[in-house]
C-alpha cells in the first residue's frame, strides 16, 4: 500500500495576482482538465473564490470513460499564496493537492504537489506502475500547456 509523491512546477511572466484570481477560482478547475477526463463540476452557486471548508462536488471519467464522482474539501487557504485541496470522496484512497504560488524576480512560480494513494492495495501500485502516474503526468503536461496559452511562460 503506496504512498506517492507527485511534483511540479510553473514560472510565469505575470504576477502573484493575476495567477492567484485564476487558480483560486474553482470554476477555472475545468478549462485545465482535458476534455476527454470528462470533467464536470456539479456543485451548484459555485463562489468565485476558494474559501477553507469548500466542498467541491465533480463526476470525472478517469479510466476508461467510467463516471465517477470526486468531492474534495478545501482545507487550507493563505490569500495569494497557497491553498490545499483533499479528496472526500472519489478514485483514491489518499489525496492531499497542494498549490504554491511564490512572488519571484519577474513573474510568479507556481508549485503543485500531490500526494496520493491508490485504492486496492498492492493491485493499486502495480496500476500506479503502469498507468496512475503516467494519467498524473499527462493531466499536469496538459494544465501547463493551458496555463502557458493563458498567461505566457
Amino acid at each position: 500500500m503506496g504512498v506517492y509523491q507527485f511534483q511540479r512546477e510553473q514560472f510565469f511572466n505575470q504576477p502573484v495576482d493575476v495567477l492567484w484570481e485564476f487558480i483560486s477560482n474553482p470554476k477555472n478547475l475545468k478549462t485545465i482538465t482535458p476534455d476527454y477526463m470528462g470533467f464536470d463540476i456539479t456543485t451548484k452557486n459555485l463562489p468565485d473564490a476558494m474559501y477553507e471548508g469548500m466542498i467541491i462536488n465533480y463526476k470525472v471519467s478517469p479510466v476508461l470513460g467510467i463516471k465517477t464522482t470526486w468531492v474534495t474539501e478545501i482545507t487550507h487557504v493563505k490569500h495569494k499564496q497557497y491553498f490545499v485541496d483533499e479528496q472526500r470522496v472519489g478514485p483514491y484512497k489518499l489525496w492531499h493537492h497542494q498549490h504554491f504560488l511564490e512572488a519571484t524576480e519577474g513573474g510568479t512560480l507556481m508549485k503543485d504537489i500531490v500526494t496520493y494513494q491508490p485504492p486496492f492495495g498492492f493491485l493499486g501500485n502495480i496500476a500506479n506502475s503502469f498507468m496512475i502516474k503516467n494519467k498524473l503526468e499527462e493531466i499536469f503536461k496538459y494544465r501547463n500547456t493551458i496555463l502557458n496559452e493563458l498567461f505566457g511562460k
